[in-house]
């Protein structure tokens, strides 16, 4: 490897001189790893203030400046699964001046996104996508000539569902010029669970490789001719032997070249490797480093699961700060219920898929280990392997995030509801969720379940409703889907005793012969303070609970609808196919065309991040705006 002889300039902060990665090979080793050192700085001290992907970032700083540092990026696409451990990829294609903007509404992206940068090769968010990208990528340069390589980066969490080796096994069949990099760092959000997992991190490094193999060059050279034949024999099988200890094997076998496992640390050990792959090798190749999660900042190596997502926090003592309540979220009284539920009734089980902390069912899996599964990054499995469960007798409750059940639409169908079993779907951080932006708003879920046969859908008003809705899921012989949103809800009173609520029906939380308000789940409270300040205007709104988004309530709605002649839905998803268009079928159906409407909802597009009260707000849903669309359909 050749070294690059001029220095940075003197006196100045490495990163201040980085508007590109063309400046990065521009300096020597021991100023990448300065550099490194900085940019583990910057990502620290701006996560601390705005929240966000601390640990993965860290993990992967060395591995980022090498492979910009080797590879002629944009040009060389560099894509990184899930994205959320682009920090410093971001710090390094033109984006240190708004850094400190991540994650805030119109700030920068917490993950990879094309419109920001031409460095951002693939809109990321969701894992596993990033070797299918990368191969069709390396397809298409192929077909144009363009001698540009497709580089992936995957976590081994990721490397746990099905696309990824569905991306290989093609990949491995065309054999075109693809690089897949394989982060392993025994983590994903949860701990990594499963054979694979366990298979992918036998970390035996090159450097005790190369120990084990010298000593028994040693040992066997002092034996005359036997020795010497059964080095012979070794060397010839050299290949094999790596393979027993290493992963090779699995990815040799799907035809790719096997190379690892490295320190991802060792800047000098990745730019060699990585120019090596570079100069000399045209087909599919992996390339296996092991990493730290979190590394450089010891709270986070410590507590990895913590700080991969995290809000703001004190970096001194890597504690979260005070969010100002200390009243339990969504995710919390779901937890407590299934755990209190499950006490009673030894037939529900409940399934994560990678989420364990994040849906809440820490406790769950601690008080009920043998009814707990994590199925790691696999939601299709989840599903399908819940409706297995079933069949037996059992009671699944897969508690998965709303952005994250679409990759499960297929085995929702064809696996649970064609055949009809007594699936519930725990549908965590359903509407807008903040931050992390438009792949995870949770926002399409209403729309894409509600048409399905056989499934019943539910929304809770606040978190009391939640712990009836999931009793009354688990009493129903039949698939059922419970959507709740990310956060703390109205500090609803909790019960000690569930009830079972009548399937379909809805309540009438306040009378009024004006104009009908028809909010769902999240979106009731706004409306009954709307409502009340219709009032103040000699407005008499009624206002509904339909509870079930599926079934309507039909007597309940049309009744009210038919006596005010006006309705206005509220609804924390998208309007396309939402719960308004439920209303209007509903409306038609009882011969209520008539009737004036206005359906609130989140436009047809796709939601930037940002807090959820501005995105409530400009998507004119919270209670300000029920009360104008009100005042529209007076004519008021």
């Amino acid at each position: 490897m050749l070294l690059p002889s001029s220095p940075a300039k003197n006196g100045s902060a490495l990163l201040d001189t980085i508007n590109s990665p063309a400046d990065l090979r521009h300096l020597l080793i021991p100023e990448l790893e300065t550099l490194a050192a900085e940019i583990r700085d910057v990502i620290i001290e701006t996560v601390a203030a705005t929240g966000g992907h601390l640990g993965p970032s860290l993990g992967v700083v060395e591995l980022t400046l090498a492979l910009h540092y080797v590879f002629n990026t944009p040009h060389d696409r560099l894509i990184w699964d899930v994205g959320h451990q682009a920090y410093a990829h971001k710090l390094i294609t033109g984006r240190r001046g708004r850094f400190h903007t991540l994650r805030q509404h119109q700030g920068i992206s917490g993950f990879p996104k094309i419109s920001e940068s031409e460095y951002d090769a693939f809109e990321t968010g969701h894992s596993s996508t990033s070797i299918s990208a990368a191969l069709g990528m390396a397809m298409a340069k192929d077909l144009k000539g363009d001698t540009g390589r497709a580089i992936a980066v995957i976590g081994d969490g990721s490397m746990t569902a099905g696309m990824a080796f569905e991306a290989l096994n093609q990949a491995g069949h065309h054999d075109k010029r693809l690089i897949v990099i394989l982060n392993d760092n025994e983590m994903s959000i949860s701990p990594n669970v499963g054979a694979l997992s366990s298979f992918l991190s036998r970390k035996l490094s090159g450097r005790t490789m190369r120990r084990l193999k010298d000593h028994l060059v040693e040992r066997l050279g002092q034996l005359s001719n036997v020795g010497e034949n059964i080095l012979t024999v070794l060397k010839k099988s050299e290949e094999s032997f790596k393979s027993f200890f290493t992963p090779g094997m699995l990815f040799e076998a799907l035809k790719f070249d096997y190379i690892g496992p490295l320190p991802g640390h060792n800047l000098v050990d990745l730019i060699d490797t990585f120019e090596t792959v570079r100069d000399t090798i045209q087909g599919p190749v992996l390339i296996h480093t092991l990493t730290t999660k979190g590394k450089g900042y010891p709270p986070a190596e410590k507590d990895p699961g913590t700080f991969h997502g995290i809000g703001p926090f004190d970096i001194t003592s890597g504690k979260k700060k005070a969010s100002g309540t200390k009243q339990p979220s969504y995710t919390d009284v779901f937890g407590d219920t299934i755990t209190r539920i499950g006490a009673t009734n030894e037939k529900v089980v409940a399934i994560s898929a990678a989420m364990v902390t994040g849906t809440g069912l820490t406790r769950f899996a601690e008080t009920f280990p043998d009814r707990f599964f994590d199925v790691g990054i696999a939601e299709q499995h989840a599903v399908t392997f819940a409706a297995g469960l079933a069949i037996e007798g059992f009671h699944p409750v897969v508690a998965i995030y709303s952005t994250f059940f679409q990759r499960s639409y297929d085995q929702i169908i064809h696996d649970v509801c064609i055949p009809n079993l007594p699936v519930t779907l725990a549908i965590d951080r359903a509407g807008v969720v903040g931050a992390d932006g438009p792949t995870h708003h949770g926002v399409f879920d209403l729309s894409f379940l509600r048409i399905i046969p056989n499934m019943i859908m539910m929304a809770p008003k606040d978190e009391g409703e939640l712990q009836h809705m999931l009793f009354t899921a688990l009493n129903h012989h039949g698939p059922s889907a419970l959507r709740y949103p990310r956060g703390v809800g109205e500090n609803a009173a909790l019960t000690d005793e569930f009830k079972l609520l009548e399937i379909g029906k809805g309540e009438l939380l306040r009378a009024g012969g004006d104009i009908t308000l028809l909010p769902v789940g999240n979106r009731v409270h706004p409306a009954l303070r709307a409502a009340a300040g219709l009032e103040k205007l000699g407005i008499h709104a009624a206002v509904i609970n339909p509870r079930f988004i599926k079934p309507l309530d039909r007597e309940l709605i049309c009744d009210w609808a038919a006596q005010t002649g006006r309705v206005v839905t509220i609804e924390d998803n998208v309007r396309q196919g939402g719960f308004g268009s439920a209303v209007l079928e509903l409306l038609s159906r009882c011969g209520l065309s008539g009737v004036k409407t206005s359906l609130l909802a989140h436009p047809d597009r796709f939601l930037e991040h940002g807090p959820q009260k501005t995105l409530w707000r400009n998507s004119s849903i919270n209670s300000v705006a029920i009360t104008e669309a009100a005042l529209r359909l007076m004519n008021q």
